[in-house]
């Protein structure tokens, strides 16, 4: 279906974006890879040129670019390259960005600075580089890898900057699906859960991986929506919801770790991805659930009377942020933050290094927050391993004993 089509991709020599490259290659389509890294780095894999051999082994045509998005000359540079390489560009795909899960007080201006740049202004500045091509060819799209715009404040608090950057590329699906409706097709895709790229690994640590899914997923999902008419426009997919309704039922392929519980990505609330609602072609609505809400599991249901228990009174309190290594059926990595303002406790690493590491069985963790296993008999029976700082450790345990009443 993408045999002759020429694809521009920011961020295309590793992860994601590679991903959606190589799925496109094997059709026979061109492909501009359109990232930094022209000299091997020291600790992420992969170069343009790699990358490169890899899409012409796969099939496809490359044509190896060195743009930092920040830099609007080199954005201009490539794609005159490539449109005098391959005579046009058909689809654009936005991948490149940049990430710091950190606080507002924590995050350094020129974190900010490298986020907003690369995640918002790149994605702009490319967009609007390569539109005049792209309102040329028979079916363009534009492609951002960007979330859902979700207003729950919880999405903010932890790295507000971060959040905006992000939103910032949704918002740029929102008002350029609009703008050039009827000519280029504009959307956005977004994972259900973690996905494993050298990034992941560098912010979540060795044995991440078990609990995500291969970056497959998403190159399947983004061909799903290129090869779609160009009126297929202003929607804000997620890979999951979209593959299940082309027909797919075993996801067990795309896990790292088949059966393994996998982690809920950013800024997707169950009840909002449960019931979201996305536009459909020529602006219609359409369902884009893929089966109703399940019932939260017991860790899930026992995180979410936490997390709306907490009090500033609580963090004040204890000062200490704890990480749960749960396994068993409801196994993964969950955590309690009770030293940021306002406190706050879900699924995956904790927003801050924790103080306090516990591991356990998850029907154990359960048992423990509702009263019937007491944290010290569990620790001395084995059944609960604590690393870290044992006096918070001490302290949680108070706090449990206030919360049992309403767990």
């Amino acid at each position: 279906k993408l045999a002759g089509c020429t694809l521009f991709i920011t961020g295309a020599s590793r992860g994601i974006g590679k991903a959606i490259a190589l799925k496109a290659a094997k059709d026979g389509a061109n492909i501009v890879i359109a990232a930094k890294t022209a000299e091997p780095h020291p600790t992420l894999p992969g170069t343009i040129y790699t990358a490169a051999a890899e899409i012409e082994a796969a099939g496809g045509k490359a044509l190896p670019c060195v743009v930092n998005v920040r830099e609007e000359q080199q954005i201009i540079n490539a794609v005159e390259k490539a449109v005098k390489t391959f005579g046009g560009i058909d689809i654009l795909v936005n991948n490149a960005s940049a990430i710091s899960l950190t606080g507002t007080l924590e995050t350094e201006t020129k974190k900010v600075n490298l986020m907003m740049d690369v995640n918002v202004r790149g994605t702009y500045l490319t967009s609007k580089t390569c539109l005049p091509h792209l309102r040329k060819s028979r079916n363009p799209h534009i492609l951002n890898l960007s979330p859902p715009m979700n207003m729950n404040p919880m999405w903010f608090k932890n790295h507000c900057a971060y959040t905006i950057s992000k939103y910032g590329m949704s918002m740029c699906v929102l008002g350029m699906a609009e703008e050039f409706r009827g000519e280029v097709a504009v959307n956005a895709l977004w994972p259900k859960t973690a996905i494993h790229t050298a990034a992941l690994d560098m912010l979540g640590g060795s044995g991440i991986e078990k609990q995500c899914r291969k970056t497959d997923i998403l190159a399947d999902a983004a061909y799903c929506i290129l090869t779609k008419p160009k009126s297929f426009t202003g929607n804000f997919v997620i890979d999951e919801v979209l593959l299940r309704e082309e027909g797919v039922k075993d996801f067990d392929v795309y896990a790292i770790a088949p059966g393994h519980p996998l982690i809920p990505d950013f800024f997707l609330d169950e009840k909002k991805l449960s019931g979201s609602q996305r536009e459909g072609p020529g602006g219609a609505k359409v369902n884009a659930a893929s089966a109703p809400a399940k019932p939260l599991s017991p860790v899930a249901e026992t995180f979410r009377v936490i997390q709306g228990a907490m009090s500033e009174e609580y963090v004040r309190a204890t000062q200490g942020v704890f990480q749960f290594e749960l396994s068993g059926d409801d196994g993964g990595t969950w955590y309690i933050d009770l030293k940021t303002k306002g406190g706050s406790a879900g699924v995956g690493k904790p927003p801050v290094t924790a103080d306090v590491v516990m591991s356990m069985s998850s029907a154990d963790f359960v048992k423990m927050f509702t009263g019937k296993l007491k944290p010290t008999m569990a620790f001395m029976s084995g059944k609960l391993r604590i690393k870290g700082n044992m006096t918070l450790a001490i302290k949680l345990e108070k706090m449990l004993t206030q919360l049992n009443s309403k767990l």
